[in-house]
């Protein structure tokens, strides 16, 4: 089933989009609560959500699922399956894509969450931060010492090698294999074609290698503790889930928080007032890295859902098996919910004790890694200012280098130069 299209429907590959995706999006946002929106390869046109609360009721409502096996008495093909599988992904590779907790529903998703959300309580991420500041420190030593004429590139030294040595270790992914999982982050999103296929073989098959090595020689990590559950008796972890569970906790765990700390970066660098505040009063760094997951997060917008029965939303009826998006970054500048949304402002209050952006999303598909996010964001941005007092962008903003990308799903700088 497809959505209804005219001539209002967007093109969400128009490379105008992709170059100020926050700019288009508000357009939309304020144009109407729902538009239309066609995928570059899949066929079939998507709703898009831009308002705050509709995107909420997209993340948060049962009815609107992730699997579109779990859309009853209709045959709904996944959208994301043809769009993975026209990169150039065969069938035998493409389900370790499709097949794991991002995508799963209801019961399964909760059995997955649960088998590794202990190693992100707030707790055992505290108890981690020592090891991300020591971490952070060295990084950052290499980063002074790689400068030319006292210029260097924060994404290459500090913004990537800090959140993969993070989720690598607490994962098991072994030190010389680690600059692998970056390049192969940075294609799959990209999503180039000629290079996708290729690239989930190699991860798949190192994973492989991985959980070998590991069932061989076991250690103190979460793959160590992945493979006891794959193989007990219970069954509570199939083949495929235990490589979808590394893939996606490695790619996830460093390509979102190395673009949180870039994005953070060149926002502060560029917005002095909000630079010297935080550099007065340190103690407001927490509230500073919610402010910039707001207003520069590095996802745009959220996974597929599918309507699982006829629903209203907004007004409009979306009917059953048709794809919604939710548009995080329009939520999250919505000026029904946040005053001079466009304006980033460090002390910006809180709703208590709930977190108001929608950048690690919301309801049960709500980012597992979030407190080690944040974390790892505080840690980057106060040990960098206060490394070097005098940082500055060694560019103008509006030259700064964006990773080109097929849709505009992800907001993350090429390079980020900056004047030690």
């Amino acid at each position: 089933m497809s959505v209804r299209t005219g001539p209002d429907t967007v093109d969400l590959a128009d490379p105008a989009l992709l170059r100020d995706p926050h700019g288009a999006f508000a357009r939309m946002r304020e144009r109407a609560p729902l538009v239309r929106a066609v995928l570059p390869d899949a066929g079939t046109p998507v709703w898009l959500a831009t308002r705050y609360d509709d995107v909420r009721t997209v993340l948060g409502d049962t009815r609107f699922v992730n699997d579109p096996a779990h859309v009853p008495g209709t045959d709904v093909s996944g959208i994301r399956e043809r769009l993975i599988r026209a990169r150039g992904i065969p069938p035998e590779y493409a389900r370790y894509l499709l097949d794991g907790i991002l995508d799963a529903d209801g019961d399964d998703h909760l059995r997955l969450r649960r088998l590794v959300s202990r190693a992100f309580t707030a707790r055992r991420v505290a108890e981690l931060r020592p090891r991300v500041e020591e971490i952070t420190e060295g990084l950052l030593d290499r980063l002074a010492a790689a400068a030319e004429d006292g210029v260097a590139d924060l994404m290459e030294h500090l913004a990537y090698p800090l959140p993969i040595t993070v989720i690598c270790e607490l994962v098991g992914v072994p030190e010389p294999d680690r600059p692998r999982w970056r390049e192969w982050g940075r294609t799959l999103f990209s999503m180039r074609p000629v290079e996708m296929g290729a690239v989930v073989r190699d991860m798949v098959e190192h994973i492989q290698e991985l959980i070998a090595r590991r069932r061989a020689a076991p250690a103190d990590d979460l793959l160590t503790a992945l493979i006891r559950v794959h193989d007990s008796e219970d069954g509570r972890l199939s083949d495929t889930e235990l490589v979808t569970m590394v893939l996606t906790l490695v790619v996830a765990g460093h390509e979102t928080t190395a673009h949180l700390i870039g994005n953070g970066t060149a926002a502060l660098l560029a917005h002095p007032d909000q630079l010297a505040l935080l550099r007065r009063e340190p103690e407001l760094m927490p509230r500073a890295v919610g402010e910039l997951m707001r207003w520069c997060g590095p996802v745009l917008m959220a996974r597929m859902r599918y309507a699982a029965e006829d629903v209203e939303l907004a007004g409009v009826p979306v009917r059953r098996g048709e794809a919604v998006m939710a548009v995080l970054a329009a939520a999250d500048r919505d000026p029904r919910e946040f005053g001079e949304p466009d304006r980033l402002d460090i002390t910006r209050e809180t709703d208590g004790r709930r977190e108001r952006h929608v950048g690690f999303g919301h309801g049960l598909h709500y980012c597992l890694g979030a407190a080690l996010a944040r974390q790892e964001g505080e840690v980057a941005l106060a040990a960098l200012l206060r490394r070097f007092p005098g940082l500055a962008l060694a560019v103008a903003p509006e030259e700064l280098e964006r990773e080109r990308q097929q849709l505009p799903g992800m907001w993350r700088l090429a390079r980020l130069p900056l004047r030690l």
